[in-house]
């Protein structure tokens, strides 16, 4: 079994084309290549440079449009936010928010969750066994398909806390709810403006190490899987928040020169 789940995990997951689209914008009026104010190519424009519809651009400019970051005028075009240093800095100072308490959260799972993959290696029985390789099929489906995967990352995590036969683990996961998955895009504590492949990959080659652990009935591996993957998120989370806090620091020097 480990075999095949280890050969799954080769194929490559394709970003949705407006994603790619976003981000490269995004790049670009980050680096401050698109200077405030000025008025972005056309949608046959963008069309062309990407190579993609435009159904496709057009749903890339409503993204960044929400996001403050570009403004459509009648009959004119898609003008560059006039202050977009301020709307970069407002952006990174709320994620970086949102950052902070997935490092609470972080902590209290690595509290929780190191003991519950060991007595999840030990305690549990067929069906739970079967729960949890159904979550991390469902994750491996979902990525493979552009679509969110946190719901199904949770679903791997909770079905760990069920098969140790405890309740009160499950209810503390409970308890985090949604906020235990800061990376899931469809929550409102998501820390991610977009789900990003490379990153979803890493955790479930982490999710991989964990559930074959368990599989094998290995506490001891299956509990320092577990606090490899929680340690590893934390230390991403740490290095992000603080980049983000010195973008929103110079982002605010920016804005008051202006």
């Amino acid at each position: 079994m480990a075999s095949d789940m280890a050969i799954s995990l080769k194929v490559e997951r394709k970003p949705k084309l407006s994603e790619t689209v976003v981000a490269a914008i995004r790049k670009q009026l980050q680096a401050g290549e698109i200077p405030p104010g000025q008025k972005l190519p056309t949608e046959g424009q963008l069309t062309e440079t990407f190579g993609v519809s435009r159904t496709v651009i057009r749903e890339a400019l409503a993204k960044l449009a929400a996001d403050g970051l570009v403004e459509p005028r009648q009959g004119a075009g898609v003008f560059v936010t006039e202050h977009i240093s301020t709307m970069f800095g407002t952006l990174a100072a709320d994620i970086g928010s949102k950052d902070s308490i997935a490092l609470n959260v972080l902590e209290v799972r690595l509290a929780i969750e190191i003991e519950s993959a060991g007595l999840a290696a030990i305690r549990r029985n067929a069906a739970q066994e079967a729960a949890i390789q159904e979550a991390f099929f469902e994750f491996e489906r979902l990525l493979l398909n552009s679509e969110p995967t946190g719901p199904a990352d949770l679903a791997f995590h909770r079905a760990i806390a069920s098969a140790t036969n405890n309740p009160f683990y499950v209810e503390m996961l409970d308890v985090l709810g949604r906020r235990a998955i800061p990376c899931d895009v469809t929550s409102p504590w998501s820390t991610e403006l977009a789900q990003s492949d490379a990153y979803q990959r890493g955790l479930q080659g982490e999710h991989l190490v964990i559930l074959n652990a368990i599989m094998t009935g290995d506490a001891e591996s299956a509990r320092e899987a577990m606090r490899a993957h929680l340690s590893a998120s934390q230390q991403r989370y740490r290095e992000r928040l603080h980049a983000r806090q010195i973008f929103y620091a110079d982002s605010v020097k920016a804005a008051a020169t202006e």
